[in-house]
């Protein structure tokens, strides 16, 4: 495979990995977190990271935009319920075994 053909197959990839966290949006950032250490935040934040290295400045709330299909604020609002403390004894315990 060339680089171009790869470059748009992990681009491809990647909206397809977007399109089925927003098709799940009962899957909690913190469940993410427990289960796979990363969230829909950490994507932004790579997402953010990969247009710096390319040169573009890309600002982290635009970018969860990309990654949530609406403002993080909306999102939260409206999809993200509170942990509980099971999830975050979860979470705890995740971190300690870094």
């Amino acid at each position: 495979m060339d680089k171009q053909t790869q470059t748009e197959v992990e681009a491809a990839v990647f909206r397809r990995l977007v399109e089925h966290l927003d098709a799940n949006k009962d899957v909690q950032n913190i469940d993410l977190m427990i289960l796979a250490d990363f969230c829909r935040n950490c994507l932004a934040k790579w997402y953010v990271s990969a247009a710096a290295d390319e040169g573009e400045e890309l600002d982290y709330e635009a970018a969860r935009e990309v990654i949530y299909k609406m403002p993080y604020q909306e999102w939260k609002a409206n999809h993200q319920l509170p942990a509980t403390q099971a999830q975050l004894d979860k979470l705890a315990e995740r971190q300690q075994r870094k």
